[in-house]
């Protein structure tokens, strides 16, 4: 038996031991409005309110897949790098050009500055023995 079809008996195997131990321990707690269709414009049940989103956390998220993007871009030039010659330099730096520039509007932009509601008043004594206080 060859590994691939090893692997295609095991897999549909597992899926549904893993699918029959989840039907076999999962709570299962019915009611009339948690099994009806679900639509725009209906009050939500039990309590459960969803609160503001601040949009800076989602460009910020925005901003960690498109650079976790780039690195995955990159890596195979970096493992080609020998190969690839000048011509593929090139691609590279004006890549990476196109992503510096793209972050550094971001920055300008301001567009990465998240509000905060706190209120700093720390009051401790640095190493040299002065008191710092910062109130904002």
């Amino acid at each position: 038996m060859t590994t691939t079809t090893f692997f295609l008996f095991l897999i549909p195997v597992l899926a549904i031991i893993l699918l029959a131990v989840n039907l076999i321990f999962s709570p299962h707690n019915p009611y009339q409005e948690k099994d009806s269709a679900f639509e725009c414009g209906f009050h939500s049940f039990l309590g459960q309110n969803r609160t503001q989103f601040s949009i800076s956390f989602f460009i910020f998220a925005l901003l960690f897949l498109l650079f976790d993007l780039e690195i995955l871009l990159v890596y195979p030039y970096v493992v080609s790098a020998y190969t690839n010659g000048i011509y593929g330099l090139v691609i590279m730096l004006v890549f990476f050009l196109v992503g510096t520039l793209g972050f550094a509007f971001e920055l300008g932009k301001n567009a990465l500055k998240i509000e905060s509601r706190q209120v700093y008043n720390f009051n401790y004594k640095s190493w040299s023995g002065y008191s710092l206080i910062y109130n904002k």
